[in-house]
């Protein structure tokens, strides 16, 4: 027949019911004008079983252009013009007879697709099923979904959406165990410009590594309610159309494009919002007709009912309602390709897979008025709602890549794990009515409840991710973490192609064991191994940007304790760790594993407990005591001020210097223990001669003393077991190695307003002038303790440096300091004099407050990012007489010392 080109697109394979299916795919242009395209699928050979089924999927297409597309079917073509045609290939010898063709929807040439044709033809031409039809929702198992549209990666709202449905339905499926219940994995691939495969995988690795694993999906098609890809659904909503076209619930629509643009154009000029007119909706039936058999181009428009309202009881936004008629024209079902468009196939799908509640984001709120209608016509029963929130970034904007990492994998590749990921997604919208903001996977299963989802907006914060993150690594062990520092180290390229596997294992085990208490993400091991393996000390004392480091040196004790060490080294006296033994710093005596950096390793004889004998008769020779000995001795051998445990680190890089090492020098930026040591005398030649000794020996023998007796730092009673002359006690300061308390910026405010957090039990929100422009707001866990009365109008301490962020959806930007006794039964607000200028600095004696540059506090980030104020709480308390003290010296204003009613308490 001439007229007709065909071609062999390929063969695919399917299995269905255990059988192996093989099917050639075709396809084939029609030259006359009524059947510009069409293409179908033939059945080839089977390796065995039953014959094919007897109805296959075909569509018809405008596309022009060699090969062409395959598209979706197309409503224009009456059953008699597609007979017409499909016989002619029939003759041709290309169709086998007997063959019966409908409808539906195909993925060019994918087993998938082909596997969903077969099971929409099992479905026959029943009445659509909706399996919650007659059911009350409330005392079925929970059927949840998420429905991705595979256009990109998933990011941060997708998986927050997804995280709240799986836990409604695992805690269902806890609750009605054996029953129905599932998380419905549904893909949405309707826009099939944007729509890949590769999208698809992706985003269903994310969902897998997330751990948000699903009980029906795209890859269990032949699941009670499948498929479950919207492009092999298509007969489904063929059939959901031509139902509503029967009952006079929708209609063709003939009018062209550019009948739609003019009528759009008068609209908006007679300021009237844009909406179909109608022209079609109740056309004469002999004109539709000639039209159809014409073959001219519809698509298929719902009927709005007059008057028609849709009402929902959202559990996030309470009732909402909608004007139909006023708020939406007749709005189309199928577009003329025969794509049906997004809220009919979301209905159909909802419906027919048995959705009992939909969570969702709120921009899809306003989709739910078509949903509705659609189901209602369709008789079908609505399921529950629940949209939540937007999440913002930091500028109150809708979160996006201009914010940073949005996208799920990249938080794996950053080195976040999935646990930790989906405890902090949870608190992005929700909390369980406590302070509790960590939570294991089977505790949030347990607590999760969909009417405690806020209203407001949440703020994605980087930092309290990476907080939460800690927290979680800190729950596992360092052997499982091991594997995950390792893929950052392999993906760093630290090691080199030949490595030996144990002598990785060692070295990943130890990275991860000395960074373990500080890392927020896995990459932060890697990264701090290779600052371990580096040497941060500049060139020359000039150079020195660390403020910190060149006080320190400036007050005498670093160059001859240097000097000491570069002396010992040289004459093989300075312990060093053991080459038989390098792994003996992160083991206890017992061999266990050390989890906490502050404790040191290896039994009597090892080099960690030789290197701790050796420090004090340092300090005896030279004697620096404390933070004088500390600090210069490992600047000296690590170039820095601050950092793990000296021992550890000094193994580290013995492993990798060792015979044999895995690890690349140049990638790891190494530099070994001698040519730090040439780099410590190069830099010691540089420091002034006023900075080589301390300014006097008496005074590096006897550090100064606190200066206040109510401190309790400088001198006993006979009360409390002394002599009744003044007793000579050890200073803490001499032992303290943590962050200057000068870090912190503590300031005096007055509370001005105080009132109940709304989505929180235990949660007041306070307004606190703290001498700032405007007041700062501030949410604090103190309503079980203090009753509002108790706290408005009062003078307190407020951390002012502390990075804002929200508090179950409360902007919070600071810290009220409390006191409180041991058990935390009894919190009280800390008190500065009644005369306190409000908004001045906090200080603290003997801590460089008189020097306003060298004590200037951190920055909110450092803050956060460095646990400042973790290190400092364990040494913020309460003296026996209620003052609060640092390292025994008190908390003081211009107008004196701060009180509390709570004698030998802690502050935070």
């Amino acid at each position: 027949m001439s007229g007709l080109a065909l071609w062999t697109a390929g063969r695919a394979s399917f299995e269905e019911k255990g059988t192996v299916r093989r099917m050639d795919i075709f396809q084939i242009r029609l030259t006359r004008p009524l059947t510009p395209l069409a293409f179908f699928v033939g059945p080839a050979r089977r390796t065995a079983g039953p014959a094919l089924s007897s109805s296959l999927s075909f569509s018809f297409s405008t596309t022009k252009g060699d090969p062409p597309m395959m598209r979706r079917s197309r409503p224009k073509r009456t059953a008699a013009a597609s007979a017409a045609s499909m016989g002619e290939l029939q003759r041709l010898g290309k169709v086998p007879s007997g063959l019966q063709f409908t409808h539906g929807s195909l993925e060019p040439g994918t087993s998938s697709s082909l596997q969903a044709s077969s099971l929409v033809e099992e479905q026959g031409t029943d009445e659509i099923q909706f399996p919650l039809q007659g059911k009350t929702v409330d005392e079925l198992a929970p059927r949840m979904r998420f429905a991705p549209s595979p256009t990109g990666s998933l990011h941060v709202g997708g998986a927050r959406t997804a995280l709240y449905n799986w836990l409604v339905a695992k805690k269902g499926q806890l609750d009605f165990p054996g029953e129905n219940g599932a998380f419905v994995l549904r893909v949405e691939d309707t826009d099939i410009a944007r729509s890949t495969k590769e999208s698809e995988n992706s985003v269903l690795a994310d969902l897998t590594w997330l751990g948000l694993n699903w009980d029906e999906g795209p890859d269990n098609a032949l699941a009670q309610y499948g498929p479950y890809r919207q492009s092999e659904r298509g007969q489904l909503y063929t059939k959901g159309a031509q139902k509503l076209m029967e009952e006079g619930k929708a209609y063709p629509c003939f009018s062209t494009k550019e009948e739609l643009e003019r009528m759009k154009e008068e609209q908006e000029k007679a300021g009237i919002p844009p909406r179909y007119d109608g022209t079609w909706r109740d056309a004469d039936p002999e004109l539709v007709r000639q039209k159809m058999e014409a073959g001219d181009e519809f698509t298929v428009r719902f009927k709005v009912p007059p008057g028609a309202r849709v009402v929902i009881d959202d559990a996030v936004r309470g009732t909402v309602s909608w004007d139909a008629e006023a708020t939406v024209g007749d709005f189309i079902l199928l577009r003329s390709s025969g794509v049906p468009v997004y809220n009919f196939c979301v209905a159909v799908d909802d419906a027919t897979m048995g959705i009992t509640t939909v969570i969702r984001a709120e921009e899809h709120l306003t989709n739910t008025l078509r949903q509705g209608l659609i189901l209602d016509a369709l008789g079908a029963p609505r399921p529950k709602y629940a949209h939540c929130s937007l999440i913002l970034g930091e500028d109150k904007q809708k979160l996006s890549k201009r914010h940073g990492a949005t996208s799920c994998d990249q938080f794996r590749l950053d080195g976040f794990l999935p646990d930790a990921m989906i405890n902090y997604l949870a608190l992005l919208g929700w909390n369980d009515g406590t302070e509790n903001e960590i939570f294991t996977r089977d505790e949030l299963v347990e607590a999760f409840d969909i009417n405690r989802i806020v209203k407001s907006p949440s703020v994605f914060d980087m930092d309290k991710l990476k907080w939460v993150n800690s927290q979680h690594l800190k729950m596992t062990t360092i052997e499982d973490l091991m594997d995950l520092v390792k893929q950052q180290m392999d993906w760093k390229g630290i090691f080199h192609a030949t490595a030996s596997p144990d002598k990785i294992k060692d070295f990943v085990f130890a990275s991860t064991a000395v960074a373990k208490q500080m890392m927020e993400t896995t990459q932060d091991a890697a990264t701090n191994a290779q600052k371990v393996l580096g040497y941060g000390l500049p060139a020359s004392f000039d150079n020195l940007k660390d403020r910190e480091a060149k006080r320190m040196i400036e007050q005498g004790n670093f160059y001859p304790i240097a000097q000491k060490i570069i002396a010992q080294v040289e004459a093989s006296e300075f312990p060093l760790p053991d080459p038989d033994n390098l792994l003996a710093a992160f083991r206890d005596e017992n061999q266990k594993l050390i989890e906490e950096d502050s404790k040191t390793g290896g039994s009597a004889y090892s080099y960690p407990q030789a290197y701790k004998a050796h420090m004090k008769a340092l300090a005896k020779e030279t004697g620096a005591k404390g933070k004088n000995l500390f600090h210069p001795v490992r600047l000296a051998l690590t170039g820095e001020m601050s950092g793990q445990d000296v021992t550890k680190q000094l193994s580290l890089l013995a492993m990798a210097e060792a015979e044999g090492t895995p690890v690349d020098p140049q990638v790891a930026q190494l530099k070994s223990f001698q040519d730090r040591l040439q780099h410590l005398k190069a830099f010691c030649d540089t420091i002034p001669e006023q900075f080589r000794a301390p300014a006097s020996k008496e005074d590096a023998k006897n550090p100064s003393k606190g200066s206040s007796s109510s401190a309790g730092a400088a001198s006993s009673s006979p009360a409390e077991g002394g002599t009744g002359a003044a007793a000579s006690v050890a200073d803490p300061l001499n032992t303290y190695d943590g962050p200057p308390i000068s870090a912190l910026d503590i300031r005096v405010g007055r509370i001005q307003k105080v009132w109940t957090h709304e989505e929180a039990d235990k949660l007041y929100c306070e307004e606190i002038d703290v001498g700032e422009d405007e007041p700062r707001m501030i949410a604090s866990g103190l309503r079980p303790y203090l009753k509002e009365e108790d706290m408005e109008g009062k003078l307190v301490l407020v951390l002012c440096n502390l990075k804002a962020r929200n508090l179950v959806g409360f902007p919070s930007h600071g810290m009220v300091l409390c006191a409180s006794n041991a058990d935390h039964t009894e919190v009280k607000l800390v008190n500065p004099p009644v005369d306190a200028k409000i908004g001045e600095r906090v200080t603290v004696p003997d801590m460089g407050f008189e020097d306003p540059e060298l004590s200037a506090p951190f920055a909110e980030n450092k803050v956060g990012k460095k646990k400042v104020f973790e290190k400092l709480a364990p040494f913020l308390v309460t003296s026996k007489y209620g003052v609060p003290e640092f390292l025994g010296r008190p908390l003081m204003t211009s107008a004196g010392v701060c009180t509390s009613p709570i004698p030998d308490g802690t502050v935070s």
